[in-house]
C-alpha cells in the first residue's frame, strides 16, 4: 500500500542554479548539518535492529605530509611518531567499543573496506600493518576476502608501505596527482615534481593492484585544454582502471581561499569547458563514465566492481561503520560522527582530544544527525540520481511506497525544463549536461532543515 507524503516534503525550489559548481554531493547529509546533542545515545541502541550481514568499514587516517591549497579535509601535516603511535592506540580502543556494540546485535559481517583520509600511507609500513590487524583481530573484517581501497599520494608510496598494503589484499590504491603539470601543481598550492609522480605510479604498477586510480583535478588557475590534456594523456599512459576528474574548489580555510582568482563567470567557464574537453578525451580513450567524477576503464576489474553494486543493493549509506577522529558512521535513523575542523589549530585540539577519550567515550555518539522518512527519500535520490546509472522508480517506490517525481515535483520539473533529464521507463537519468551540472542539481533535493544547519555551521 503506497504510503502518504509525509507534510514536510518541500513541494518547491528555487529558480534553480546559476551556477554548475555549487557542493559536491558524497554523502547525504552533509558534515556540516551534524550537531553534538546532549542526548548522545549508546551504540549498542543505535545498531538494534539494523543488518548486520553487509556492512562497511571506513577507517579516517588524519595525517599528510603536506597540506595542497585546495584542501578542506580533516587533516594534519607533519605528525611525529608518537601522535601517530597514540592514534592507533586510540584507533584500536575505539574499535574494540565498536565491536562489542555490533555484536551486541547480532554476527557483524563487513563486505567493504577503505582507509582515507587525509594520507593513510603517511602511517610507516609497522603502522599500517598494525592498522591491518585492528581492522582484521579487532574489528573482524577479513580484508583478504573483500574489496578494500586505500588514498596514498606521490611521497608516500614507496615500496614497503606498498608491500603491507599488496600482501593484506588491498585491492584499490588511489594516488592524487592533481596535475602532471608542475606549474599547475604549484599553482594548486601542492608543491611536487614529476619524476616524484612517475616513480610512485611506477612502484604502484609494480604492486599490481587490482585497480589504480588517478585523481586530475581542473580549473587551477592558468590550465587550459592544452595543459589539461598533457596530464590526462600522462594519466592515460600508466594505464590505470580508474581516473577521477575533480573541478576545484576553493573552500573556507583554505590554502588558496586568499590567492585564487575566483572570478565566478570566468572561472566557472573555465571549469565546465576543461569538464567536458576531458569527459570526452578520457570516452574516445575507452573509459566509461559512472559519475559526474568517475571515469572506468572498459574491460576492467573496475568496471566489473562497478557492477557488484547491483540495483537491488542501491542505497547502501545505512551499514557504513566509522573509526577514527572524523569518520563518518550511518544507520537507518542516525549518522554520527566525531568532532571535526579545517583550521590547524583546531584540528590538532581535535586530534589530541580523540586520542586521550576514555574507551567508554567511544560506546556512545558524539556529533550526529537523526534521518526521517524526508530525509531518507532525499538520500536515496541523491545516491543514484547522481550516478550514471541512474534513479529507478520502481525501486524507490518498493522502499517508499511513492515515486520520486511525486515526492519532488518542483525538482524533476526543473531538470526536465533545463534539458538535464532523461526519463526511460523506469529510469530517471541525468543527461550528459544534467551530469556535467550534477554538483548544482544534487543540492536541489537538499532539505531546509539541513539547509539551515549547513548555514549556521560555523567554519573553524
Amino acid at each position: 500500500m503506497a504510503t502518504s507524503l509525509p507534510l514536510h516534503i518541500s513541494r518547491s525550489v528555487p529558480d534553480g542554479p546559476t551556477t554548475p559548481y555549487h557542493q559536491y554531493v558524497y554523502a547525504y547529509p552533509h558534515q556540516k548539518a551534524y550537531r553534538l546533542e546532549a542526548d548522545r545515545p549508546l551504540l549498542t541502541d543505535v545498531w538494534a535492529g539494523e543488518r548486520l550481514d553487509s556492512l562497511s568499514l571506513y577507517v579516517h587516517i588524519p595525517f599528510c605530509e603536506m597540506r595542497c591549497g585546495f584542501c578542506n579535509l580533516f587533516t594534519r601535516t607533519g605528525a611525529p611518531e608518537d601522535v601517530t603511535r597514540a592514534f592507533l592506540s586510540t584507533l584500536e580502543r575505539q574499535a574494540g567499543a565498536t565491536r562489542q556494540a555490533l555484536e551486541a546485535n547480532g554476527d557483524p559481517r563487513f563486505t567493504l573496506a577503505a582507509f582515507g583520509g587525509g594520507t593513510p600511507t603517511y602511517l610507516t609500513a609497522d603502522e599500517l600493518a598494525r592498522l591491518c590487524d585492528i581492522c582484521e583481530n579487532v574489528m573482524g573484517a577479513d580484508l583478504g576476502a573483500i574489496p578494500w581501497s586505500v588514498e596514498t599520494s606521490p611521497a608516500t608510496a614507496t615500496p614497503d608501505r606498498l608491500a603491507v598494503l599488496a600482501e593484506r589484499g588491498a585491492t584499490r590504491l588511489s594516488i592524487g596527482v592533481q596535475s602532471f603539470v608542475e606549474a599547475e601543481a604549484r599553482a594548486a598550492v601542492r608543491p611536487q615534481k614529476r619524476e616524484e609522480v612517475e616513480a610512485a605510479l611506477t612502484r604502484l604498477k609494480e604492486a599490481a593492484f587490482p585497480i589504480l586510480n588517478i585523481d586530475l583535478i581542473y580549473g587551477i588557475d592558468g590550465q587550459t585544454e592544452q595543459s589539461f590534456k598533457v596530464s590526462l594523456d600522462a594519466a592515460l599512459s600508466w594505464e590505470p582502471e580508474e581516473i577521477y576528474l575533480y573541478p576545484l574548489y576553493v573552500r573556507p580555510l583554505t590554502g588558496l581561499m586568499d590567492r585564487h582568482d575566483k572570478s565566478t563567470a570566468d572561472w566557472d567557464e573555465q571549469r565546465l569547458g576543461l569538464y567536458r574537453f576531458g569527459r570526452d578525451h578520457l570516452l574516445a580513450a575507452g573509459y566509461r563514465q559512472t559519475s559526474m567524477r568517475v571515469f572506468s576503464r572498459i574491460g576492467t576489474a573496475a568496471v566489473e566492481a562497478a557492477g557488484d553494486s547491483s540495483i537491488s543493493e542501491y542505497n547502501q549509506q545505512a551499514g557504513m561503520v566509522g573509526l577514527g577522529v572524523g569518520a563518518r558512521s550511518f544507520t537507518t535513523d542516525l549518522h554520527y560522527t566525531t568532532d571535526y575542523a579545517v583550521a590547524v589549530p583546531e584540528v590538532r585540539r581535535i586530534i589530541d582530544d580523540y586520542i586521550a577519550t576514555p574507551t567508554d567515550e567511544f560506546r556512545r555518539t558524539q556529533w550526529s544527525f537523526r534521518m526521517d522518512d524526508d530525509e531518507r527519500r532525499r538520500m536515496s535520490v541523491l545516491s543514484m540520481l547522481l550516478e550514471a546509472e541512474g534513479l529507478h522508480t520502481e525501486l524507490y517506490r518498493g522502499r517508499f511506497g511513492s515515486l520520486p517525481q511525486d515526492d519532488f515535483p518542483a525538482q524533476f520539473a526543473l531538470l526536465g525544463e533545463r534539458g538535464w533529464l532523461d526519463r526511460d521507463g523506469g529510469l530517471l537519468r541525468l543527461t550528459p549536461e544534467g551530469m556535467a551540472w550534477a554538483d548544482a542539481i544534487g543540492p536541489l533535493f537538499f532539505s531546509s532543515r539541513v539547509n539551515e544547519a549547513m548555514s549556521s555551521y560555523q567554519d573553524r
